[in-house]
Formats: C-alpha cells, sequence, structure tokens
C-alpha cells in the first residue's frame, strides 16, 4: 500500500464514527459546515436521536448526534471557537460493517456489553437492521453492528482500530481472558507509557484495543499544557529530530488569532 493510499470503507472495519453533541446544536453545526465548505448529508433519526452524518478531508465517515447532556456529565466542552451550548461533549458511538455480524456479537458480549435495541434505522440499506450495544459509562458508551458484505481495505478515510477502556489491569486481564476462551488470541499487555494496551483482531477483522486508565496524559505535563507541544515517550525522546523530520506541519489555531486576522 502506498504511503498516501486511499482506504474504502467495508466488511471488517469502522463504518461510521459518532461524537455526541447537546440537544437542538445541529442547525449551529450545518451552519457552520456551510460557512467552512464541510460537505454533510441529511439529518437521520437513529434509536431516537437525530444523527447528522458528513466526511472529514480524508473522506472519514463521521456524525455528530444530538443527545441530552446531563448535569453530571463529565465531559468539558471546548470553547474556543463553539459555544458551549453547541460543542462537542466526546464520542457517541462506533459503528462497524461485518460479514458475520454474529461471531462479532458473541465477542461484545464477552466483553460485558450488553443489547440495547435492533431496528431498521433511516440511512441504512434497506432490509438490514443495526443492532446497538452499551459499554458502562455516560461517553463512549455505544457500539452498532450493521451487516455488509462489501469489500474494504485500510488506508485515509479508514479507522484503523476500536479502542475499549478497561480501567484497571485487573479489569483488562478479565476481559483479555473472556476473549481468549472465544478462541481469539490477545495479545500479551503493551506498554504505551500513558496507558498499557492488549490488541485482539476479532472474528470479522476488526482490531479491538483493550487500554488501561492511567497513567494517563497528565502522567508528565499539567493538563493546561496538554495538546502544545510533540510529547514523545520513553526513549523516543532520543530520536525527536528524526521523528519530527517525518510529520507534516501541524499549526493549532487559537481564537485570539483568529479574530486578529494572523
Amino acid at each position: 500500500m502506498g504511503e498516501h493510499a486511499t482506504g474504502k470503507v467495508g466488511s471488517g472495519q469502522v463504518s461510521r464514527t459518532a461524537f455526541r453533541v447537546p440537544e437542538g446544536s445541529l442547525e449551529f453545526w450545518e451552519d457552520r459546515f456551510d460557512e467552512f465548505g464541510v460537505e454533510y448529508d441529511e439529518r437521520v433519526e437513529r434509536f431516537g436521536e437525530v444523527v447528522l452524518p458528513f466526511r472529514d478531508p480524508d473522506g472519514l465517515p463521521v456524525e455528530l448526534v444530538e443527545v441530552e447532556i446531563p448535569d453530571d456529565d463529565p465531559t468539558v466542552p471546548w470553547t474556543e471557537f463553539v459555544p458551549a451550548e453547541y460543542a462537542i461533549r466526546g464520542f457517541h458511538s462506533v459503528t462497524l460493517w461485518l460479514a458475520d455480524p454474529d461471531r462479532t456479537i458473541e465477542v461484545l458480549e464477552a466483553m460485558g456489553l450488553e443489547k440495547v435495541g435492533t431496528e431498521q434505522a433511516e440511512g441504512d440499506t434497506p432490509g438490514d437492521e443495526r443492532t446497538r450495544f452499551a459499554a458502562a459509562g455516560p461517553v463512549g458508551k455505544y457500539v452498532d453492528v450493521l451487516p455488509t458484505i462489501q469489500g474494504g481495505r485500510q488506508g485515509h478515510g479508514t479507522v484503523h482500530h476500536v479502542a475499549f477502556q478497561t480501567p484497571t489491569d485487573e479489569d483488562q486481564a478479565a476481559t483479555r481472558e473472556a476473549i481468549q476462551s472465544l478462541g481469539l488470541r490477545p495479545t500479551n499487555q503493551i506498554d504505551r507509557h500513558w496507558f498499557r494496551s492488549v490488541y485482539v483482531r476479532e472474528f470479522n477483522g476488526v482490531l479491538f484495543e483493550l487500554a488501561t486508565s492511567g497513567p494517563g496524559y497528565t502522567s508528565d505535563e499539567p493538563l493546561s499544557d496538554l495538546g502544545g507541544r510533540l510529547v514523545l515517550p520513553g526513549t523516543f525522546e532520543d530520536r525527536r529530530e528524526e521523528i519530527e523530520a517525518q510529520l507534516t506541519d501541524v499549526t493549532v489555531p487559537r481564537a485570539e488569532s483568529m479574530e486578529a486576522g494572523d
């Protein structure tokens, strides 16, 4: 596969990544998309929620889903460009396209997710049922499963893996054992500096990651500094010059700079 090969969403892949936005905010987002030239599709309804599908510049299918944000919601909206009443409030769900959904459903249930509904949703292929599973916690809790035999390939515009939070080493080990009991072959635990991971490719080919909560991204820099510079874990710091030379330059805009016309 070439360095800039374009992917194709198909069976064994994540077909949609969805983010939560407060109820009543989609009109704001449609106006914002119009302002910045972002193409989007007609709104659809799934499981009683209103969904706005669009694509990012690489063609990645993305969605905004209106949800009721409770007073004790753990997410903190980023309001530098978007008012809090419209701002994204974390992940909502992923949709998996699968040739044999029953095998993946077996894995999801072994991981502790529960089936919460099935429907023929607006915007899906007629005749195909969308089945929703829920994990614990208020954010990023849903996995939707859809059958398809459409072929796909990895590349720009596709998702590499789906990460599930298994907060402690004990949680992760128990989930790994449950997956392994189905005949899958998860990796041993891998130290990712900010968390510890186990990977497994489930029966339909989607790559799952089990990730611990700690030590966390604030283990080596304060929360206020996150995103301000490239942080390299462990021994990679010794290769900073080499690594930075291969990366695309990224400028993080600031609201005050935009207002000044910079």
